[in-house]
């Protein structure tokens, strides 16, 4: 059972996403910001984790800075969901490896394909050097 971590400060959305994902068998921990989410990431040890951009305390931006010097690209695959499709948000995620866009309103059915996609990937990918 793959791990997600998903963080949003819209309760709303998490609910649904948690769902919807916890449906299609990922185990979903919730963090409601960056910091909240640095925090969870050691114990839970998650295959991906899902974030908004603009969140309090810290934002989904640094998060996946933050997260990109501790885990490597093929270690942990980063989706950021967001509204913000400016180009200055494009470029920042240009420098980090395995990082994946979704533009909101997102589809659930998209998110759930492409986290499966990412993963799977992932296990050949590891089964393949192993």
């Amino acid at each position: 059972m793959s791990r997600i971590l998903l963080v949003d400060d819209e309760p709303m959305i998490l609910r649904i996403m948690r769902v919807t994902l916890e449906d299609r068998g990922f185990q979903i921990k919730i963090a409601h910001n960056g910091l909240q989410a640095l925090e969870l990431v050691g114990d839970f040890e998650p295959h991906a984790v899902v974030t908004d951009i603009d969140m309090p305390k810290m934002n989904g931006r640094e998060l996946c800075q933050k997260l990109r010097e501790r885990y490597s690209a093929e270690d942990l695959p980063l989706f950021v969901v967001t509204s913000k499709t400016a180009v200055e948000h494009r470029a920042w995620s240009e420098q980090l490896e395995n990082l994946h866009f979704l533009e909101k309103p997102v589809s659930l059915r998209k998110l759930c394909t492409r986290l499966e996609m990412v993963l799977q990937e992932g296990r050949l990918a590891q089964e393949c050097t192993t």
